[in-house]
C-alpha cells in the first residue's frame, strides 16, 4: 500500500516520469554492461566486446528516450530511477556477478533484457501520445530481439578457437580456486583422521567416544585446512582466485572427509559401525583417485596407488595403534 511505502507505485506515475525511468534504467544498464566488459576483458577479451556493444545498445537507447523527453516535456528530466519505484525490477550489483561463470554472465545480459522488453511494454499500455507510445513499443520490441543478442554477438565475436580459449580459461579457473583446495581438503580430512579415529574405536571400542573423537579431529582439521589455505595465498599473483572461496573448499571438504567415517559410530554396536567405516574409507580414497584423474589429470592408476596405498597404511597404522 502507497501509505507504507515510500516508493512509487508504477500506475501512479506520469508519462513524464516514465520517460525519465526508462532513460535512468538505460543508463544504468549500459554501465552495467560495461562494468562487466572491463571485468572481463583481461581473461575473455572477446566476451568483453560482447558487452561493448550491448553497451552502445543501450546508450542508443537512452539517446532516442531524451530526444522525445526533449520535445514533449524540455530538457529538465526528473530524477527517478528503479529503487524509486514500488514493485519494479532490480539489477544484480555488479560484484555479485563478477564472480560467476562466462555462460551465466550472459544469461543474466538475457534477463536484463526480457525484463526491459517487459517494461516497455507496460509503458507503452500507460501513454495516450502517439509518438511515445510509438517508441515504446519499438523499444520493447527492440529488447525482446536483444534476449538474444549475446548469443548473437557470441556467435559473431567468438569463433571456435576464442570459445575453446575462454572455456579453458574457465576450466582452469574453477580447478584453481575449487577443486585444487578442495580435493587438497577432502585428501587431509579423509586420511588424517583415519589414524586418530581407528585408534580411538580399537583402543576402546566405544562408539560414543569414537564419534566424538572423530568429530573433533575432522573439525578441528576443517577449521585448520581453511584458515590455512586463505592465509597462504591472496590470489592476486597465483591467480588461484578468492582466498575466501578457497578456504571455504578446503575447509568444508577437510570436514565432510573426516566425517564420512566417523559418522557410522553412531551406530551402537562396535563391529557394525567399524565394518560400515571401513566401506566409507573405501569409497572415499577410490573417489579422491578419480577426482585427481578427472581434474588433476593424473594418470588413474599412479593416483590410486598414491592415495590407496597411502590411505590404507595410514588405517592400519591406527588399527595396530588402538589394538597395541
Amino acid at each position: 500500500m502507497q501509505f507504507f511505502s515510500s516508493r512509487k507505485r508504477f500506475s501512479d506515475l506520469t508519462e513524464q516520469e516514465i520517460l525519465a525511468l526508462a532513460i535512468s534504467s538505460e543508463e544504468d544498464d549500459a554501465q552495467i554492461y560495461r562494468n562487466y566488459a572491463e571485468r572481463l576483458r583481461k581473461d575473455y577479451p572477446d566476451t568483453a566486446r560482447i558487452f561493448d556493444d550491448m553497451a552502445r545498445e543501450e546508450d542508443e537507447h537512452r539517446k532516442r528516450l531524451i530526444d522525445l523527453h526533449n520535445a514533449r516535456f524540455g530538457p529538465v528530466i526528473p530524477l527517478i530511477r528503479r529503487e524509486h519505484v514500488a514493485g519494479f525490477y532490480a539489477r544484480r550489483p555488479v560484484w555479485l556477478v563478477e564472480n560467476l561463470g562466462i555462460e551465466q554472465i550472459r544469461a543474466e545480459a538475457e534477463e536484463m533484457e526480457r525484463q526491459a522488453a517487459h517494461f516497455y511494454l507496460t509503458a507503452a499500455k500507460r501513454t495516450t501520445d502517439a509518438a511515445t507510445r510509438k517508441l515504446l513499443g519499438d523499444l520493447a520490441a527492440t529488447e525482446a530481439q536483444h534476449q538474444h543478442m549475446a548469443g548473437e554477438l557470441a556467435e559473431q565475436h567468438l569463433d571456435d578457437e576464442a570459445r575453446a580459449a575462454e572455456e579453458r580459461h574457465s576450466h582452469r579457473q574453477f580447478v584453481l580456486t575449487w577443486v585444487q583446495p578442495g580435493l587438497a581438503g577432502l585428501m587431509d580430512g579423509s586420511v588424517s583422521t583415519l589414524a586418530p579415529i581407528f585408534a580411538t574405536a580399537f583402543a576402546t571400542q566405544d562408539t560414543w567416544t569414537t564419534f566424538l573423537v572423530g568429530v573433533a579431529a575432522s573439525v578441528g582439521a576443517g577449521i585448520s585446512m581453511g584458515f590455512t589455505e586463505a592465509a597462504s595465498d591472496d590470489g592476486e599473483l597465483s591467480g588461484r582466485g578468492s582466498p575466501l572461496k578457497r578456504g571455504l573448499a578446503s575447509g568444508i571438504m577437510t570436514t565432510v572427509g573426516g566425517l564420512g567415517h566417523a559418522l557410522p559410530y553412531l551406530i551402537p554396536a562396535f563391529w557394525t559401525a567399524t565394518i560400515l567405516a571401513g566401506i566409507i574409507v573405501f569409497i572415499e580414497l577410490w573417489a579422491i583417485a578419480w577426482i585427481q584423474n578427472r581434474y588433476m589429470q593424473t594418470p588413474f592408476l599412479r593416483a590410486t596407488f598414491q592415495v590407496v596405498l597411502g590411505g590404507a597404511l595410514v588405517l592400519a597404522a591406527g588399527v595396530l595403534i588402538g589394538s597395541g
